[in-house]
Parts: C-alpha cells; structure tokens; sequence
C-alpha cells in the first residue's frame, strides 16, 4: 500500500552522492525508504520552511561528505497532512525555497488526496500550490478510494524509469481487477464523472463533520492537534498508561477509538487518532463526542478548562 510505495520509490530515485532532507515527523516509510537509499539524509524542524532553508544552505555548501563534492540531487520530502498530528504542510512556503535552491519536492498525499480541496485534488488545490511545482506526488488507494496499492504521479520520463527500475513495481503481481475498478469507480464519483454530484457532497460534508468535531472537543476541554479542515485530529493523552483506559472504556460505549503510542510516537507524546469520514451523521458524531467527553473526564484528559456553555437567555413578557 502507501508504505511499500515509500519505503520502494525512494531507493530507485536517490543514491550514494544525494541527498534527502526529510521533515522530522515524516511518516515512518518515508524514513525507511531514504535510509535504504544510500542517500545522505539531513531532518528538518516539523513544517518549518525557514529551518528547511538553512539546511538547504548549509548542506549546498558544505557538500558532500569528505570529498566536498556537490550533490547529485537534493530532494526535500514532506507530506500533505500529517499522519500523527493532522496539520496542513505549509507547502506554498516549501515549493518557493525548493525552486529557489533547485531542489526536487516529493509530496506524501496519503492522507489528503481525495479528502481536502475543492474537488478532492488534496493540498495542492486546497493551498493552491500548481501540482507541475511538485515533482513527485505519491498517494496511497487505501484510504480515500477504499481500496489497496499505492501510486506515484510525476512527469512521463519520471514514470518510465521508475517502470523499469522500480522493484516493486517488476516483480510484484498486478492490483486485481475488482481493486481496480474499485479505484476507477472511486475516482469517478469523487471529480463527478459518475453524473452525480455525490463526490461534491461527501468532499463538503466530511469538510463540515472535521471542522464541527474539532471545534466540539476544543470546547470541551481536549488538546487537539492539526489544522481546520483536516480530517485527521489526534487527541493528546500523553500518560501512556492512560491509553489503553481511554480506549477501552470508550469501547464499552460502543464508539471504537483509535489510540497510538510508543514507539509509533515518542514514549510521552500518546495521542488518540480520530480520523472523520463523510459517512458519519451528525448523530453518529454528537454520540461520539458525549462518550469521549465522559470517558474525556473519567481517564483525566482534559487538559483545558472547557468553554461554559452558553445561557439561554429566557425572554419575560410583562403583562399589564
């Protein structure tokens, strides 16, 4: 899927003489891909451009190691939403300092593509940031589209190499043809090529059901990570011994919740990962929020004051 697209692409595309600056928090096949490049890897302040640009500077003169060589290829790798802390990349920010220092932009849309933006086009619609800027766009088929396998999107000479040089694609077997259709079908209902216009309204309904989730547990009293209009929110819970509570009461509730800690996460950085889909009501979110509130307090994860609840006010008619 999306982490044998990373951890097999970057091995063909960088090597001995090249180098990856890779952001901090970068998911962990993009790690595992540019360490079996051969590259040299270099890591940058999370969605920080002005760190990525003294980096840049500093390795372009510095070079290579020992020999002080100039690189062969620089190639800055970032992702559109962040798996584990569900912020936006500050992408238009990124593509400015990559053209300015010839560096190639290679661009994770695992969790965006399909999810964010007007038409489903992912960050680079929703920041508008033209998608000829990125020089690789990769994205997995397993999340949005509902299916498995992964792909990656870049210019014809780019693809034709990776057709004959990319393991994973020579000796893996084909996606089987009703994953395919799957993904065709997906595509269809999402740029509304099916003649409805149901992928314009799942697009603005889980847009609404991120934003209302978000700004209900922040009310409530919950640190919640990542950027508006992100489908992916994580709940810090930090106490890793408070994970496996939270999540087993809430299930007890009926409302299954997704927890991640070490070592996916730094050992005191716990969080829950609550990632929205358009298929969820409001009644299914209302629900959801009540159990997470009470178990919220239960555990003692609230780490915020809640915000007091409005009073209503009672109009009096005064008869004479």
């Amino acid at each position: 899927m999306g982490y044998v697209t990373n951890s097999s692409i970057l091995p063909v595309l960088m090597g001995k003489g090249s180098l990856i600056i890779s952001d901090s928090l970068n998911h962990n096949s993009i790690v595992n891909g540019a360490r079996g490049s051969g590259a040299t890897i270099r890591v940058f302040q999370h969605n920080t451009p002005s760190h990525l640009e003294e980096v840049l500077r500093e390795q372009i003169a510095e070079g290579q190691p020992r020999t002080r060589r100039p690189w062969k290829k620089i190639m800055v790798v970032v992702e559109g939403i962040y798996s584990m802390e569900g912020e936006l990349c500050k992408l238009p920010e990124i593509i400015t300092i990559c053209k300015r220092y010839k560096a190639y932009t290679y661009l994770d849309e695992a969790h965006s593509i399909g999810a964010v933006g007007k038409t489903g086009r992912g960050v680079c619609e929703l920041l508008g940031v033209d998608t000829s800027d990125v020089d690789i766009m990769m994205g997995t088929f397993s999340k949005s589209f509902g299916s498995y396998g992964g792909y990656i999107a870049g210019s014809k000479e780019l693809i034709q190499y990776l057709k004959y040089n990319c393991p994973a694609h020579l000796y893996a077997t084909s996606i089987s043809p009703p994953a395919a259709e799957q993904i065709i079908s997906a595509i269809q209902v999402v740029i509304g090529e099916d003649g409805s216009c149901r992928g314009a309204q799942k697009l603005a309904r889980i847009r609404e059901n991120s934003n209302f989730f978000r700004s209900k547990l922040q009310k409530m009293g919950f640190e919640v990570l990542g950027d508006n209009d992100s489908p992916v929110m994580p709940i810090m819970v930090y106490n890793p011994a408070k994970v496996s509570s939270f999540s087993r009461e809430c299930l007890k509730q009926n409302v299954a919740i997704v927890t991640v800690g070490f070592p996916a996460t730094p050992l005191l950085l716990a969080r829950a990962r609550i990632c929205i889909s358009a298929s969820h009501t409001k009644e299914d979110l209302i629900k959801a929020l009540e159990v997470i509130s009470r178990i919220g307090d239960l555990v003692g994860i609230k780490y915020f004051p809640a915000e007091p609840k409005k009073q209503q006010q009672v109009g009096m008619l005064k008869l004479e």
